[in-house]
């Protein structure tokens, strides 16, 4: 998925939820998901929204 979709995408999970999501980067493009899920690379985390600003 591209970039931009992938930040909306995050974003929304991330309220919509109220839980942490990440934005990875994948050889397809893009991709969004819990944290809990992730258990991947910590190298291709692009961003985590995390819907609790401290």
């Amino acid at each position: 998925m591209p970039l931009s979709t992938a930040q909306s995408l995050a974003w929304n999970l991330a309220k919509t939820l109220m839980t942490v999501i990440v934005l990875i980067r994948t050889d397809d493009g893009y991709a969004v998901m819990p944290w809990s899920e992730f258990d991947g690379n910590p190298g291709q985390v692009v961003h985590e929204y995390d819907p609790f600003p401290s």
